[in-house]
């Protein structure tokens, strides 16, 4: 089953494909999206990775969180559900 992950402190330049590549060092990545702000279109400093399995998704944590990427360590977690009101 695939996991997404949560990668916080990107560096702003990072993009889509650079973060892709990236992640596959750790295996399979099915999808990688940098969060841009939707006025300017710049990097918002954070994105999601969705591996392939949940052997790839803890190997790419325990690769990349807290490794630095051009000045900035990474924060690399299993995305949590947004909390519904009620």
């Amino acid at each position: 089953m695939a996991t997404n992950l949560f990668v916080g402190n990107l560096p702003y330049s990072m993009d889509d494909a650079r973060l892709s590549d990236t992640f596959t060092q750790a295996g399979t990545v099915v999808s990688a999206k940098v969060i841009k702000d939707k006025y300017s279109g710049r990097s918002r400093g954070f994105g999601f990775v969705e591996m392939a399995s949940d052997e790839e998704t803890k190997k790419a944590i325990e690769m990349f969180n807290g490794k630095d990427i051009d000045g900035r360590p990474l924060v690399v977690n299993e995305a949590r559900a947004p909390k519904t009101q009620g």
